[in-house]
């Protein structure tokens, strides 16, 4: 094997290892966009309904809530069994509690499940991403599996190649020593 073909056999190698290099870069970089889309997602537009429902159902499911409510029942109660005559404004049964809590109910249940309907569709979203995200690096993968295939194809071939002329060489030596040895 003379220089210029073991020049070329070191040529071919680098290419292959450029090549190699080049699918690694740019599948790094399609991961680098997809991690920064995941980071940054895009802006949500609310209306001032959607906020609105969003605090009321923050605050409603809250122990916060649950306690000051708590607390202005307890007071309205006190308030109205220890009153004496016309500041008795909702004696026993509390007709009059039994009103507003029914109206805090029947309005803070809707609010509250446009809240939640909204984040439905929010998780609906993050799930049909995380699928897509999914897909994408399920197909970079096959697209690497095939590049590399075709990598180890070209180097295969190369090394055939490389042997071919090796055993062409051993035959040249081999025919040299043979003909040596006859003259000898």
């Amino acid at each position: 094997m003379n220089s210029f073909e073991m020049d070329q056999l070191l040529a071919d190698e680098n290419g292959y290892l450029k090549k190699l290099h080049k699918i690694v870069k740019e599948t790094i970089r399609a991961e680098e966009l997809i991690i920064h889309n995941l980071v940054n997602p895009p802006l949500e537009i609310l209306t001032q309904g959607q906020k609105l429902s969003d605090k009321v159902a923050r605050f409603g499911g809250s122990w916060q809530f649950i306690s000051w409510f708590g607390i202005l029942l307890t007071l309205w109660i006190i308030f109205n069994v220890l009153a004496i005559g016309t500041y008795k404004f909702d004696p026993y049964p509390f007709i009059l509690m039994n009103l507003i809590l029914s109206c805090i109910a029947a309005l803070q249940a809707p609010i509250i499940m446009m809240s939640q309907n909204r984040q439905e569709e929010k998780d609906r979203m993050r799930s049909e991403n995380d699928y897509l995200i999914n897909l994408k690096a399920e197909m970079q993968i096959r697209s690497l599996n095939k590049k590399i295939d075709i990598l180890l194809e070209d180097q295969i071939k190369t090394l055939f190649e490389t042997q071919e002329k090796q055993f062409i060489l051993l035959q040249q030596i081999n025919e040299k020593l043979e003909n040596h040895q006859l003259k000898v």
